[in-house]
């Protein structure tokens, strides 16, 4: 695989299918269409959100089109906080046309006038590049009224900016985050399609996501189902770092093995991987063998490398960190949760916690993966987890033998 580097940052990328795809292509297929075809295409093609959560982006469409509201939104979720994870900056920078084209076909399709990027706070430094091809696809007729000559279609897309809370990356906190409220997620039923921004039926899909449906409509479901496995369609983008010989952007078909990706990025010692990042699942050698598919190993995208000479224990000690600031504190597993398992891990570096608070610690972590009220609470004991499960022989000379079990 040749790499070249981001023209805009100092990112190593994998060639990717969006450097071939055609301008307004897609688009342009798509204004020939009726909106129901436009809908059956996405349905075909079994493209699921590759923001991570796995949702059927036709299935989501179908229901915000069929929502009784003269009023709808498209959002593009660019709040890209977790850990590990930055293809969809990369895709902002070198491919934003690719991605609003993708938002004007989603509009189309449910029927919306209105279009959100909700661009993650960190990422404010690309606000401006965000704005200037916006307002080119203004001039371009691709944007504002009558889009490519259609007389019944009206689209427009303004930048909002979040904060810089992780918790935001849940579509329903985002909501109210763009909302001015503090972002926490809210209770579902009702879903965001049917009641989302401003209580108008909305469609919130991952950066990427809009990219691949741009490309689907412009070159066919059955192509897209070409690549992947039977249950996990397509093409996908990885963000891949830590202790590798090239880390940076890379395009692989869902159903490669961890294995496979490996040996491209050259780390033949890796002892361990982070699929998913923080909130993801954290694989031993063992498990090299097994599929990135929604089936098997599901990811938003980060791939962290660890080498042989890694703690696993920091490791954990260093994403429980990470979820203990990041949780907004609505729901007791959450917020106590996570502080209780951060105390654990530094209670095994203090050689002070027994087998015993080992497994009391582990049915804690169990009851948050069944009682938080979203996904932060419910993946973030992943880490801790995981190093319980695969990694005994680093923690067993830190379990405090003077306790009887």
């Amino acid at each position: 695989m040749k790499m070249r580097r981001s023209s805009k940052m100092n990112t190593l990328m994998g060639p990717l299918t969006f450097d071939d795809a055609k301008p307004e292509a897609g688009l342009r297929k798509s204004l020939e269409l009726e909106p129901d075809d436009v809908l059956e295409l996405m349905t075909e093609s079994n493209l699921k959100g590759r923001g991570g959560a796995g949702f059927p982006t036709g299935a989501k469409w179908r229901l915000a089109a069929g929502a009784d509201d003269e009023d709808k939104y498209v959002v593009c979720n660019a709040d890209e906080g977790e850990p590990g994870t930055f293809k969809d900056r990369v895709l902002l920078a070198e491919y934003l046309d690719l991605v609003v084209e993708g938002m004007t076909i989603g509009a189309w399709a449910i029927g919306a006038r209105h279009g959100v990027i909700y661009l993650r706070g960190e990422y404010s430094y690309l606000r401006s590049h965000l704005e200037a091809v916006l307002k080119r696809r203004r001039e371009d007729n691709l944007l504002g009224c009558n889009i490519m000559g259609r007389l019944d279609f009206d689209f427009d897309v303004e930048v909002m900016m979040g904060a810089g809370a992780y918790v935001c990356g849940e579509e329903t906190a985002l909501i109210e985050s763009m909302e001015g409220q503090r972002g926490e997620p809210r209770s579902r039923p009702p879903y965001p399609v049917t009641k989302g921004y401003l209580g108008h039926p909305t469609i919130i899909n991952n950066v990427e996501t809009f990219a691949w449906a741009a490309c689907i409509i412009d070159r066919g479901a059955e192509w897209f189902r070409e690549h992947g496995t039977q249950h996990s369609s397509g093409l996908k983008i990885f963000s891949v770092s830590g202790d590798c010989a090239r880390p940076g952007v890379y395009e692989f078909p869902l159903g490669v093995t961890v294995e496979d990706v490996l040996r491209e990025v050259g780390a033949p010692e890796a002892k361990a991987v982070q699929i998913g990042g923080a909130a993801g699942f954290t694989l031993p050698r063992s498990q090299f063998g097994r599929q990135i598919a929604y089936e098997d190993v599901p990811t938003g995208g980060s791939i962290i490398i660890f080498g042989k000479d890694r703690d696993m224990l920091k490791v954990a000690k260093n994403f429980l960190e990470f979820f203990a600031d990041e949780s907004c504190g609505q729901c007791t597993p959450c917020r106590e949760g996570n502080r209780k398992l951060l105390e654990g891990i530094e209670m095994l570096e203090r050689g002070e916690c027994s087998m015993h608070y080992l497994r009391e610690l582990c049915a804690l972590g169990e009851t948050m993966r069944l009682a938080s009220k979203c996904g932060l609470g419910q993946t973030s004991p992943n880490p801790f987890l995981n190093t319980v499960e695969f990694f005994k022989d680093e923690l067993i000379g830190r379990i405090d033998k003077t306790e009887t079990d």
